[in-house]
């Protein structure tokens, strides 16, 4: 049974969650965006096939093995739940500065998957404004940040999918509950994230008793909690942390560093802090004070 991946070459293994029709006699059909993948995928199925939920599908081109059943051709919901992709982000000599002030110059590194580098300095020495340039919020004064999937360009436009972000200038809203602050994000990147998968990240956060309260009634560290979470939703392979811990008590410090542990196993991390525990979590330092 051929089927046509946009990402050849790399095998993936995708779970399906959820099954709806097709008109008869349709042979192809888009799955939603994979997580940690910047392509859409399509097959061409055979219309004597049908994929039952719960079962595996591994992506290995040129075939797959899924279950035959009926005459029936569906459409399915998938979750990606292993990775192959390598991320690498590339600095390129990167300045700002506001007017005539300097913040700072020729700042060039390379971080490939594995890699926690950490962006140090005093207060308003520019570690947020970098953070947020590599995020593609602040434009550069000089300079390029590139980011590529197995060594191929990633376009502006489509590296939101790319990044996970967690900084004291991300905004929630208050007059949501935090279950409803997690699926409005999800919406927004345009994920087949359900309420499960939502419900399930705010768990590994200690915070789903807390999905039906109102943001605006959260303790600040809780905010710091769904801000993690909401970072967390797509997987990120490139995962940007501006004061991590802000907020957060002995508990909430230790969901950190598990967080940046398990990112070392699939993707890059930066952080950028004053914090010298914070900084102890990377391989690289960066000090803008210097």
């Amino acid at each position: 049974m051929p089927i046509g991946p946009a990402c050849g070459g790399i095998a993936e293994r995708f779970k399906i969650s959820k099954l709806i029709p097709l008109t008869a006699g349709l042979r192809f059909f888009t799955l939603p965006r994979p997580r940690r993948q910047s392509r859409d995928f399509q097959l061409a199925l055979d219309p004597d096939l049908i994929l039952e939920i719960g079962s595996s599908v591994a992506f290995s081109p040129p075939s797959i093995e899924i279950c035959r059943a009926s005459q029936t051709l569906t459409k399915c919901r998938v979750q990606c739940y292993t990775v192959s992709a390598m991320f690498t982000l590339k600095l390129s000599g990167i300045g700002k500065h506001y007017g005539e002030t300097l913040l700072f110059k020729d700042i060039s590194f390379e971080l490939e998957q594995g890699d926690v580098l950490a962006i140090t300095g005093w207060n308003g020495s520019g570690k947020s404004t970098l953070v947020r340039i590599i995020a593609g919020l602040v434009r550069p004064s000089a300079g390029e940040v590139g980011m590529f999937d197995n060594g191929e360009p990633i376009a502006k436009e489509s590296r939101r999918h790319f990044i996970g972000m967690v900084a004291p200038v991300l905004s929630l809203y208050d007059e949501l509950t935090g279950l409803e602050n997690m699926q409005f994000f999800s919406r927004v990147r345009g994920l087949a994230s359900d309420r499960n998968d939502c419900v399930h990240i705010m768990g590994g956060l200690g915070i789903t008793e807390q999905g039906a309260k109102r943001c605006g009634d959260y303790s600040s560290g809780m905010k710091q909690r769904l801000k993690l979470a909401q970072a967390l939703l797509h997987e990120p392979p490139l995962l940007l942390l501006d004061e991590p811990g802000s907020n957060l008590d002995s508990k909430g410090i230790k969901v950190v560093e598990e967080i940046i542990s398990r990112q070392r196993q699939s993707g890059v991390t930066v952080i950028a802090s004053n914090e010298k525990r914070e900084a102890d979590y990377a391989d690289r330092v960066i000090n803008l004070s210097e």
